[in-house]
């Protein structure tokens, strides 16, 4: 996929989508590579399957969203994803690598099946989340 449309504007790997609001979109499947999603609301929007990697969610909103399968590793560059409001939001199966949840809300998020190898969750909130989390390959502790 080449680009994401939204609302009839066309948004290629890399773009500049700060602080918009993109709360309950369609992006299944959207390639987002090394966009820039900080402070936007994507809460309830379905991003099952998207490709963000290296993408900055410094602050963004997901809440309640879908993000199954979706990648978040680090493979093409380094996520931001501190701070990130992921409270509710169905991670099972993503791609979590080396990514940075520090502080991050992950409270009653859905982690089956996700990979967190290398992950750094030093103060991240999992308290009601559900899956199994590999302390061993997880870096630093959680609160929750």
């Amino acid at each position: 996929m080449a680009g994401v449309e939204i609302d009839g504007y066309t948004f290629e790997p890399g773009a500049d989508l700060a602080d918009a609001d993109l709360e309950g979109a369609n992006l299944k499947g959207a390639n987002l590579k090394e966009a820039d999603l900080s402070g936007a609301d994507l809460s309830g929007a379905d991003l099952s399957g998207a490709d963000l990697s290296g993408t900055n969610l410094e602050g963004t909103r997901l809440r309640g969203a879908n993000l199954e399968g979706a990648m978040l590793s680090e493979y093409y560059g380094a996520n931001h994803v501190v701070t990130a409001k992921l409270s509710g939001a169905n991670l099972s199966g993503a791609h979590l690598e080396k990514v940075d949840l520090s502080k991050a809300n992950l409270a009653r998020a859905n982690l089956e099946e996700a990979d967190l190898s290398g992950t750094n969750l030093v103060e991240a909130n999992l308290e009601g989340a559900n899956g199994t989390v590999d302390i061993d390959y997880a870096i630093g502790r959680m609160l929750g």
